[in-house]
């Protein structure tokens, strides 16, 4: 009953959906209605600048951060790390938005600083040079996906399982991005400190 208590609380954590809240205490009306329509940190920068999206981002790693701390408290490494994937899912598909949710990005990296801190550095880096060099936020994060999956490895089967659930779940909500990436239509990150 504990490891199934685990998950619905990781999935209860994850589902929380910041990106909305925040926005909404800071009079920057309801985000799902403005830009991709997504309530992820990206969409909200869009509405209320970097300033508004960083506290957003950190929100969300925080939530993930949290079920990994969970699940690593009831039963080790593995389960914490699936955890984080279940919290990612919350995340992706929140139940109190009809499961219209984010992407994942922002959680992934709150599961990858909470399992393996050292993989969070690596890929907050490419994640920031790649992004600030070509302006895609999606080219980065796609990249983030293909690494994931082998540092999981490293640390462990359970957690490279894990890790790759993680990866093929935000591949997938990517897709989109992806698709307009190799067709040259993705719309670049427009970074201003506050609107």
């Amino acid at each position: 009953m504990i490891y199934l208590f685990s998950i619905i609380i990781s999935y209860l954590l994850g589902s929380i959906p910041f990106g909305l809240i925040i926005a909404k205490i800071f009079n920057k009306g309801d985000i799902r209605r403005v830009g991709s329509g997504n309530i992820g940190a990206t969409n909200v920068m869009r509405v209320g600048g970097l300033r508004i999206a960083g506290l957003v981002w950190l929100m969300d790693m925080a939530k993930a951060i949290v079920a990994v701390l969970i699940g690593r408290y009831v039963s080790g490494e593995v389960f914490a790390a699936w955890c984080g994937f279940i919290a990612i899912i919350g995340h992706c598909f929140p139940v109190w938005l009809r499961f219209h949710g984010g992407k994942g990005i922002s959680a992934l990296f709150g599961v990858m600083l909470a399992i393996n801190p050292i993989l969070f550095i690596i890929c907050g880096i490419e994640w920031l040079i790649v992004a600030l060099g070509t302006g895609f936020s999606s080219l980065g994060a796609t990249v983030v996906f293909c690494l994931i999956p082998i540092f999981g490895f490293v640390t462990g089967i359970g957690v490279g399982l894990a890790f790759s659930a993680i990866a093929l779940l935000c591949f997938l909500r990517h897709r989109e991005n992806i698709y307009r990436l190799i067709h040259g239509t993705e719309s670049k990150i427009q970074w201003k400190w506050k609107k």
